[in-house]
Parts: structure tokens; C-alpha cells; sequence
């Protein structure tokens, strides 16, 4: 496995993703160290399983703040910890 590069996560991907729900609805949260498509799949899948999510999508800014948008009746503090426990941090926005 190629090492990784500073500011890429550890997968070694550098292929940008971007994903974005036709449903503009919902809750936005400002997500740091998102840097390429395994990264937000790894953080779609965490908030997609808590409990009252409908809908989840994150517009990817590679090594800035994206954003992760969420629809249903979760609360914020388990998408929070979603996110955390997936190895990313929600920023104040």
C-alpha cells in the first residue's frame, strides 16, 4: 500500500466525490477532514445507520469543510457521534 499523503486520508484515495441529494431539506452540518469519495461513503454510512434518518449527503470540499445534510427525526448530538465514531469531526458552523 502506497503511504498515504499529507492533507489524503488513509485510504491513499485522491479521487474527489461529491454527493448531493435532490432534497435540499434537512439538517446541515459542517464536517472537517473530509478528503476524498471513500471518506464521505465512510461518513454516509455511519449517519445513514442512526435511528430516524431519512436522507444523508455530503458536498465534498476536499480538505476544507463540507457539508452533511441530513433529513429526518435524528437528533444532533447522534449525528455527531456518527460522524466522530467514523473518524471525523462536525465543526461549528
Amino acid at each position: 500500500m502506497t503511504p498515504a499523503k499529507e492533507g489524503s486520508c488513509g485510504c491513499g484515495s485522491t479521487a474527489a466525490k461529491t454527493t448531493e441529494s435532490a432534497d435540499t431539506f434537512g439538517t446541515a452540518y459542517a464536517v472537517e477532514g473530509l478528503t476524498c469519495g471513500h471518506c464521505v461513503q465512510t461518513v454516509e454510512t455511519a449517519v445513514w445507520a442512526v435511528a430516524g434518518v431519512d436522507a444523508a449527503s455530503i458536498t465534498l470540499v476536499p480538505g476544507g469543510t463540507s457539508t452533511l445534510t441530513v433529513s429526518g427525526q435524528s437528533s444532533e448530538e447522534d449525528i455527531r457521534a456518527a460522524v466522530a465514531a467514523a473518524g471525523y469531526t462536525v465543526t461549528e458552523s
